[in-house]
């Protein structure tokens, strides 16, 4: 049994005393928070780094919004014909290609639209992928949990994560926020900040059982401008009948905000009811009367929602410079993609060519942390600077230096603040990560 004390806090004329005797049930060296994109990758580079390292995710699934909301095309490893993205997420490409749940197109062409070098992956292939990654490295799974409470001490970081069996206390060395939300961030009382409004999600749906050549496109579009006026029906994005020949709805749910589980299970909620009125309306249309959802992703694709406060930000334009940052770990590779808030414009601005954006480590900081890292599309960095580097390749790139930087601190017992930039750099080659301004092998 261990007591948690914490300090007094002063709040006006009243103090406030917290403390807590707490049975721990694991401990380990590292505990990373989110099984997407960016705490896959940290989970395995900590773990293979010779750090007791456990993952804990809310769903029953890895993959994050690859998997559970369907956003199964990842990307950009690539920029400008030459590789920029590789280690740990770039393995997990490669296995699910060997068994048939993804190909890759030519990467030494540059394409037209950047969109066209994503890569479109099997989310059961590539879930499988990283549950055997994240297992061969030695990292304990830790499914359908997540945190209720965190305590640091003098002796490490104390979390409470709630799960099927109730509540149980973990103990770490170490921290890293893949949330995608900077939920442990917030919990433990660093700064973070989001917009005023926020980018719209997504629900990713398959629609069958329509006659797209018996569809007639005017009388779909009288059918859809009524309900449109009438304010049955929102916009779309692409046309309706350009929408069935693609055999999905582009589901922008708008002012919704998922960084707290109220504001998400609204978003959730207004997504479906919003595809169901949809598909309702197109059965009125000959050749739709037998039209149905397939297929739902689980949970809405959220773009936007908090950044952590970091000791370095990435403003647009550093990021659409191509800066290379002093303390660059990382590459990244997308365009500035901000979805407009109240309408269906994108606001996107194209990296020019031969620019490669980087990301500092102080970006994957919140300020004055000691025991935490962040890692993925919570990382520091202005709205237009996270509308590029939120994508899932930039995400893995992140999470490994993440996982890296918390395994060295866990192993010498210095604050992450204070891990050694050359030795974290130089690791991350050993991982098959590619470093800014190192010089790599083949690369």
């Amino acid at each position: 049994m261990i007591r948690i004390s914490k300090q007094p806090v002063t709040a006006g004329d009243s103090i406030t005393r917290f403390a807590m005797d707490v049975t721990v049930h694991e401990e380990y060296d590292v505990i990373v928070f989110g099984g997407g994109s960016a705490g896959c990758t940290a989970a395995v580079q900590a773990a293979r780094a010779g750090r007791r390292t456990a993952l804990v995710e809310k769903n029953g699934v890895l993959g994050g919004t690859t998997v559970v909301a369907s956003v199964n095309f990842p990307g950009l490893f690539h920029a400008w014909g030459k590789q920029i993205i590789a280690g740990i997420g770039w393995e997990a490409i490669e296995r699910t290609v060997e068994l048939g749940g993804a190909e890759l197109p030519d990467f030494t062409v540059v394409p037209a639209k950047h969109w066209q070098h994503q890569i479109l992956v099997n989310r059961f292939i590539y879930s499988t992928v990283l549950d055997r990654l994240c297992l061969d490295a030695g990292v304990h799974l830790r499914l359908h949990e997540m945190p209720s409470l965190i305590e640091e001490t003098e002796d490490g970081v104390y979390v409470a994560v709630t799960g099927k069996s109730g509540l149980k206390w973990l103990k770490a060395l170490k921290l890293v926020d893949a949330t995608g939300d900077a939920d442990v961030t917030g919990m433990m009382g660093y700064a973070r900040k989001k917009g005023d409004v926020l980018q719209p999600g997504t629900l990713i749906n398959d629609l069958t059982g329509f006659e797209l050549a018996d569809i007639d496109p005017k009388l779909l579009d009288q059918i859809y401008e009524k309900a449109l006026r009438s304010g049955q029906l929102g916009a779309s994005r692409f046309g309706l009948y350009n929408e069935l020949k693609a055999g999905r709805i582009s589901m922008h749910v708008q002012g919704i905000d998922g960084s707290s589980s109220e504001s998400k299970t609204m978003a959730e909620v207004q997504a479906r009811r919003t595809l169901l009125d949809t598909v309702t309306l197109l059965r009125q249309v000959p050749g739709c009367e037998r039209l149905v959802v397939h297929y739902f992703a689980n949970e809405c694709g959220i773009r936007e929602t908090w950044r952590i406060e970091g000791e370095t930000e990435v403003d647009e334009q550093s990021y659409t410079s191509g800066y290379v940052w002093p303390d660059a770990i990382s590459y990244s590779f997308y365009p500035i993609d901000l979805h407009h808030h109240s309408d269906l414009r994108i606001e996107q601005k194209k990296i020019a060519p031969g620019i490669v954006p980087t990301i500092p480590y102080g970006a994957l900081i919140p300020k004055g942390s000691d025991h935490l890292l962040v890692a993925g599309r919570c990382a520091a960095g202005d709205r237009m600077a996270n509308s590029a580097f939120r994508v899932q390749a930039s995400c893995m790139a992140t999470g490994q230096a993440a996982g890296m930087a918390a395994a060295i601190a866990a192993d010498r017992n210095i604050s992450v603040r204070d891990v050694p930039l050359s030795e974290l750099r130089e690791q991350l080659m050993v991982f098959r990560a590619i470093v800014p301004g190192a010089t790599h092998s083949g690369k």
